[in-house]
């Protein structure tokens, strides 16, 4: 797997001890536990499940 670029939850801890981070590839959402970032993302899902799922929350698709 290439480098993927990370971005953390804006509502994350200051501390960065709970958070979700996700990555862009290709098709899908990689998404991960901030607090283990040295293993693969723990799931991954596809774009239009991810849209649906961050505009119920209220928050944009991360640019690619």
């Amino acid at each position: 797997m290439t480098e993927l670029q990370w971005r953390k939850s804006s509502y994350s801890e200051a501390a960065g001890n709970a958070c979700v981070e996700i990555a862009a590839v290709g098709p899908l959402i990689a998404i991960r536990d901030s607090k283990d970032p040295l293993h693969l993302p723990s799931t991954a899902v596809g774009r239009a499940a991810w849209t649906k799922f961050t505009e119920a929350l209220g928050h944009p698709l991360p640019p690619r």
